[in-house]
């Protein structure tokens, strides 16, 4: 009975802590209801459009020009990037290739995981859709290396291929960045001292002379919010059952070393 008692203890225990492992899981929330979202592009990455995990921003432009997006990243999310750009239905002369970027704060092209981060659309396509998932965000890195770090990240699309007729057509096009949680299988022992956003030096007038205005891209829950990661839950969960085990081979233990009774009288 005291070894069934220990049992169902450590049943309840592990339960309790792998919730919110399980929670770490999922996506990241999406920004609420009163943020409006963006309805244009930047042309450069100094005048990129700030945008927040969850929202769609949308632009309308001319076929050749450059646009610029910015989200914020924080470690143990691995942001997903997706762009649909809509082509007029007439006056196309052929095919047009689409390309999708995205750039750390560092302005390091980041490499994509897995998505089509380039297509062509035929002359006769109304759209194409572009994606790119970048590697799960580090809230460390050797100098040298080139991972995601916590920061701003620059999102880049243009057309890189087309007939010069083509050349100042409109086109609307709608990115949205979304992000999935990794948790502690990619935490790192380590962390930077401040995020990668851009900053504007102030002026030595300022009482904080010296400083630097960083950009208003924030996570939802702050920077650095990837402190907790449920690597601590399960080791914690191993630490619970260590001392449940040990506990229970006392019990045996203790339990098989008793003399038996020797009837009165023998």
């Amino acid at each position: 009975m005291r070894i069934a008692r220990v049992l169902t203890v450590a049943a309840v225990l592990l339960g309790a802590a792998a919730a919110p492992a399980a929670a770490d899981a999922s996506p990241s929330a999406s920004p609420s209801g009163g943020s409006a979202a963006p309805a244009s592009a930047g042309t450069s990455f100094r005048t990129a459009t700030e945008i927040q995990q969850g929202q769609q921003a949308t632009a309308s432009a001319s076929t050749g020009d450059y646009l610029y997006w910015s989200f914020p990243a924080d470690a143990g999310q691995r942001p997903t990037v997706k762009a649909t750009v809509k082509l007029p239905s007439s006056s196309r002369s052929g095919a047009q290739t689409w390309q999708l970027d995205v750039y750390d704060g560092l302005r390091r092209r980041q490499a994509c995981q897995y998505g089509a981060q380039t297509r062509t659309a035929a002359q006769d396509v109304a759209s194409v859709e572009l994606a790119c998932t970048l590697r799960t965000v580090r809230a460390w890195s050797e100098p040298w290396a080139d991972d995601p770090l916590p920061g701003t990240y620059y999102v880049r699309l243009t057309v890189v291929g087309l007939g010069t007729a083509d050349l100042g057509l409109p086109v609307n096009a709608e990115v949205r960045v979304d992000s999935k949680d990794i948790g502690g299988s990619a935490a790192v022992d380590g962390s930077l001292a401040r995020p990668l956003v851009p900053g504007i030096a102030t002026s030595q007038k300022s009482s904080d002379s010296g400083s630097a205005k960083l950009s208003s891209l924030t996570p939802g829950d702050g920077w650095a919010s990837g402190w907790w990661s449920d690597r601590w839950v399960w080791t914690a969960i191993g630490g619970v059952l260590a001392a449940l085990a040990g506990i229970g081979g006392h019990a045996l233990t203790r339990g098989s070393g008793r003399p038996s009774r020797v009837p009165p009288g023998v």
